[in-house]
């Protein structure tokens, strides 16, 4: 028998991408937070506020690295939890070495090697660490992230994009 996380939301990314942080902003959940990869050994579900007394549940998924799908690092304990979540918020933060879009891609072909079916749920894509950006920097990125996902930048420590993260979220829901 194996247990599997089970929440609307699920936090994709490498380690240190700010998933844990994200969780604690916008739930009650008090995921530890540390400047370190995998902080996050086992899943954090919380439960996030929505409008008009609604809400969701959301699940930090401990990071992902390269070859996760191959059973590298940590590899198929997490990603099996990644399967029941109904929405996938991949994050990325502004300060990758590499670039957004090939951080998101190395993200999305480790979730479909591992199982195909995880393309066919809604994925969004949140940038994190925006905190750290202007305006200008933020409009340049803006052209080369993917196009075919929806995508905002936020910053949880800041608390901006939040409001709009989650209506983006709710909306991929589709609860009503």
């Amino acid at each position: 028998m194996e247990l599997k996380v089970l929440a609307d939301v699920g936090l994709v990314g490498f380690p240190n991408a700010g998933k844990s942080t994200l969780l604690s902003v916008l739930s009650a959940a008090k995921p530890e937070i540390a400047d370190y990869p995998f902080t996050t050994l086992v899943p954090n579900l919380g439960i996030v506020s929505y409008r008009g007394g609604k809400s969701f549940v959301m699940a930090d998924i401990p990071g992902i690295i390269e070859g996760a799908s191959k059973g590298k690092g940590l590899g198929y304990r997490f990603l099996r939890h990644i399967e029941r979540n109904s929405v996938l918020l991949f994050m990325v933060p502004a300060d990758t070495t590499r670039s957004i879009k090939e951080e998101y891609e190395i993200l999305k072909k480790e979730l479909q090697e591992y199982n195909p079916e995880l393309m066919q749920k809604p994925h969004l894509l949140a940038v994190t660490k925006a905190d750290m950006l202007d305006e200008e920097l933020v409009a340049e990125m803006k052209k080369e992230l993917p196009e075919h996902i929806p995508s905002i930048f936020i910053s949880s420590v800041a608390q901006k994009g939040l409001t709009e993260l989650k209506d983006m979220l709710w909306k991929a829901i589709g609860p009503e």
